[in-house]
């Protein structure tokens, strides 16, 4: 494709920002969609302020547009007139406990949301790549249900066979969800029916925890950044059920972007990848918590909450072999030790 333009929405969030950047610096022409609902969503912490400034700041060929991914009129207006050859969608209400309690937001963002942004896609550019940044919360809770291992510092998968993570094949149908993995889960599916019955070129994305210093991370999203930042800030860390043993698996946002790019260059229709750091990049809260510990010199204060989220994974680590045959050429370039490195050094 010759016209080199992306349009990123929630493109001040941490994927949506990483991947302008990205874009940016390798020549591309970069529309972004962002209007900081995530502050209103997650209070203070959630402001994405910063990451537009960098970009305003830093980026070449960066033009913004504020404005929410609900109005359907004006998303249609900046595809009609940009008609750009990829569309990273990244924006997202991405917190369980603010779905449960704003459930109507919380759909019109992220299902509504979405089907206006295929649509004006469909009708105006329907050669153009699709990337729909999809979560693990699609699977509701169906991953609890494997047999699982206590050890010192984390569950673990008690069956060999479950050990390099849960892949696509795992149900969506009888889980608990949460409003979040069910507004996400009705995404998902739009995005994979417009790429199957209308033919363009979408994927779904289905991600563990991503990551970067970039994250402005609360205690509603943001694992592992928001552990670094009690750590730097001094705060008390809340440790939510499972003994703290509960493990996630993590990929770096830079990470994101190449398998993005991965998939523009040789797109197919209708695709869906579980995306993550795997088993190399899986980590519980215990291990991670003295590993922060360790890197930024200082004791966290913690407090357990005996009663887990509800839905919450146990052990969730994204098994990514399907996207690592197709495209063998990515790989991951930032290992889990690298990211907390980076957490627990200047977030700026």
């Amino acid at each position: 494709m010759t016209n080199r333009t992306v349009l990123v929405t929630g493109s001040s969030g941490l994927v949506g920002s990483e991947a302008a950047a990205f874009f940016d610096a390798r020549g591309w022409r970069v529309h972004g969609v962002d209007n900081n609902t995530r502050m209103e969503l997650l209070g203070p912490d959630g402001d994405t302020t910063p990451n537009l400034e960098r970009l305003l700041r830093t980026a070449r060929r960066y033009v913004h547009h504020d404005l929410d991914v609900r109005d359907r009129g004006a998303l249609t207006a900046v595809v009609r007139a940009e008609r750009p050859s990829l569309v990273v969608h990244a924006a997202a209400q991405p917190a369980h406990e603010v779905s449960a309690r704003r459930p109507l937001d919380d759909f019109e963002i992220n299902a509504l949301g979405t089907l206006n942004l295929l649509e004006a896609v469909r009708e105006h550019c329907p050669e153009s790549v699709f990337v729909l940044m999809s979560t693990n919360k699609v699977y509701g809770d169906a991953p609890n249900e494997l047999p699982l291992v206590e050890l010192p510092t984390r569950w673990e998968y008690a069956d060999a066979a479950a050990y390099d993570g849960i892949d696509e094949s795992c149900r969506v149908d009888l889980t608990t969800h949460t409003p979040l993995g069910a507004s996400k889960l009705a995404a998902d599916i739009l995005v994979q029916e417009y790429g199957r019955y209308f033919s363009l070129p979408t994927v779904c994305f289905r991600a563990g925890c991503l990551t970067g210093r970039h994250h402005a991370s609360t205690e509603l999203h943001g694992f592992l950044a928001y552990l670094a930042r009690c750590l730097r800030d001094d705060l008390t860390y809340s440790v939510i059920g499972h003994k703290g043993k509960q493990v996630r698996d993590n990929l770096h946002s830079s990470d994101v972007c190449g398998a993005i790019l991965a998939f523009y260059e040789r797109p197919s229709c209708g695709a869906v990848y579980n995306l993550g750091g795997g088993r190399a990049g899986s980590i519980s809260v215990q291990e991670a918590i003295e590993r922060l510990e360790e890197l930024c010199g200082a004791r966290l204060e913690t407090q357990y909450v005996d009663e887990p989220r509800r839905g919450d994974h146990i052990v969730y680590i994204s098994n990514t072999a399907r996207f690592c045959s197709d495209y063998p050429q990515w790989e991951i370039s930032t290992p889990l030790d690298a990211i907390l490195e980076e957490l627990a050094g200047d977030p700026t």
